[in-house]
C-alpha cells in the first residue's frame, strides 16, 4: 500500500497521493482483481519523498480498511519502540475483530533514528532493538489469550492485565532482517520470514537457512514472503525504457538522506548499489521486468526458490496492478 505516495526516489510525481481516498481505492479494488494480502507500513514520516512530504499513519487506516474489505489479508508494520505492548495488544486485537480475523503483523525493530527523536522516543543499539522486540512479541500474544496475564521482563511488565475480546485468531507475525539477532529471534518467535528483493539463488540460501534454524527452534515450519518492483510491458524495449525512466537521477531528491541513515542502521549481507536506491526495498534486484511470460517465468523461479508471498510494488499503482492482474495473473487461472 503506497502511504508514502510511492516508490520511486527520483520520480517525484507517481500519480498515486498519499491520502486516504486513494488507499481506499486501491484496497477495495485489490480484491476485485484478485489480490490476496496489503501490506500497510508503518513510519510517522516519509523516507521515499522526503520527510517534508505526508506519509500516512499505519494503524488508523487499518482501521478503515478492514472495515472496508472483505477477504485480503491485511499485514501491518508495527515498531515496538512506538508502541506500548498492552495498549497495542487491545488496539489491534479490536482491528482484527473488525477484520473478522484478517490482521496479521508486520514486526519491524527500528531503523530510522532520526524519526524517533524527532518525536521524542527511545532508539535502542542494534541488538538491544531485538531483545525489546523478543519481550514485546511475548506481551503481546500473552495479551491476546484473553486471559488474565502477568509478565516481569527488563523492559516490559504487566500485571493480572486482560484483553477481551481477543482477536478472532492470533494474528500471524512475519519479520525480516539479515542480522545474527534478527534471523535468531524470527525463528523463535515469528511465524514468516519476509525478504527484500533479491535473485532467486540468494533467496533460496536465505530460505535454507531459516528454514534450518526453525528446525533447531523445534517449531513448525516458517513461511517465506519477498518484496519486488513490477514493470510489466508488451515488450522488452518497453519495459527497459520504463526501467530507464525511473532510474534517472536528475538531481539529488529529498528522500537520499534517509535512505542513508537506513544503510547506517542496519547490517547487511552485501553492499547496496546506487540503482537499488531509486525503488524501495531493494525492488529492482528480483528483475520482475519484461514481458508478461517473462514476468510469469520469474515468479515461478521464486516459487521454486521457496517463496510463498510476493509483496508487490507497482508504480502508478493502481493502472499498473490493473495490467498485471489482466496479463500475468489471470493468464495463469
Amino acid at each position: 500500500m503506497p502511504v508514502f505516495g510511492g516508490w520511486l526516489r527520483n520520480v517525484e510525481d507517481e500519480g498515486m497521493e498519499a491520502s486516504f481516498d486513494y488507499v481506499k481505492r486501491l484496497a477495495i479494488n485489490a480484491e476485485r482483481i484478485g489480490f490476496d494480502l496489503t501490506l500497510i507500513a508503518e513510519l510517522y514520516l516519509n523516507d521515499i519523498k522526503g520527510v517534508d512530504a505526508p506519509a500516512l499513519d499505519a494503524w488508523s487506516t487499518a482501521a478503515a480498511l478492514a472495515a472496508l474489505t472483505e477477504r485480503q489479508e491485511l499485514m501491518v508494520a508495527v515498531r515496538p519502540n512506538f508502541h506500548q505492548p498492552g495498549p497495542f495488544a487491545k488496539t489491534s486485537a479490536n482491528i482484527d475483530r473488525i477484520a473478522n480475523g484478517r490482521l496479521s503483523l508486520n514486526v519491524v525493530s527500528s531503523w530510522w533514528a532520526r524519526e524517533a527523536e524527532m518525536f521524542g522516543l527511545d532508539f535502542d543499539q542494534h541488538d538491544d532493538r531485538y531483545a525489546r522486540t523478543s519481550e514485546w512479541i511475548d506481551v503481546v500474544e500473552g495479551l491476546w489469550s484473553g486471559e488474565p496475564f502477568s509478565y516481569d521482563g527488563d523492559i516490559y511488565s504487566t500485571n493480572e492485565a486482560r484483553v477481551v475480546p481477543s482477536p478472532v485468531r492470533k494474528p500471524p507475525l512475519y519479520a525480516g532482517g539479515e542480522s545474527e539477532a534478527a534471523k535468531s529471534l524470527i525463528a523463535e518467535k515469528c511465524d514468516a520470514y519476509v525478504m527484500h528483493g533479491d535473485d532467486p539463488d540468494v533467496v533460496a540460501s536465505k530460505i535454507a537457512d531459516m528454514a534450518e534454524r526453525r528446525v533447531t527452534a523445534e517449531r513448525e515450519p516458517l513461511s517465506f514472503g519477498m518484496a519486488g518492483f513490477v514493470i510489466v510491458r508488451d515488450s522488452e524495449a518497453e519495459a527497459q525504457a520504463e526501467l530507464d525512466r525511473i532510474l534517472e537521477m536528475k538531481d539529488v531528491p529529498p528522500g537520499y538522506d534517509n535512505f542513508d541513515q537506513w544503510l547506517a542502521g542496519t547490517e547487511l549481507e552485501r553492499e547496496l548499489k546506487i540503482r537499488e536506491y531509486a525503488v524501495s526495498n531493494r525492488g529492482l534486484r528480483p528483475n520482475l521486468i519484461g514481458t508478461p511470460e517473462q514476468v510469469r517465468q520469474r515468479i515461478a523461479d521464486f516459487e521454486g526458490a521457496g517463496v510463498d508471498l510476493l509483496l508487490l510494488q507497482f508504480s502508478p499503482q493502481f493502472e499498473e496492478m490493473e495490467r498485471f492482474s489482466v496479463q500475468v495473473m489471470r493468464h495463469t487461472e
